[in-house]
């Protein structure tokens, strides 16, 4: 494991010890697990921001469900006539 100097603020080395020694846990072991879920948040960030600028490049193109094609399906669910879900250009 590399080891990495980190300068913190006053207060956030009071949280982080008082944090530590109420979890029973390390402040390395806290500020590790804090990265990792930053990181993982960041990533899932990232990947929404990828989905919706996909998704406004299909509205751009057209690739569109109409609102009264969600309606039909919508009204379908519970029936014995249930619609498949529509598909854009319907």
């Amino acid at each position: 494991m590399s080891v990495t100097t980190v300068r913190l603020q006053p207060e956030l080395e009071e949280n982080l010890g008082a944090m530590a020694e109420k979890l029973h846990r390390s402040k390395s072991w806290l500020i590790n697990q804090a990265l990792r879920e930053f990181f993982e948040r960041q990533t899932l960030e990232q990947n929404r921001w990828q989905e919706t600028l996909q998704a406004m490049e299909s509205v751009a193109q057209g690739k569109v469900v109409s609102d009264e094609a969600v309606n039909t399906w919508l009204q379908s669910w519970g029936s014995s006539n249930e619609l498949p879900p529509p598909k854009a250009g319907q």
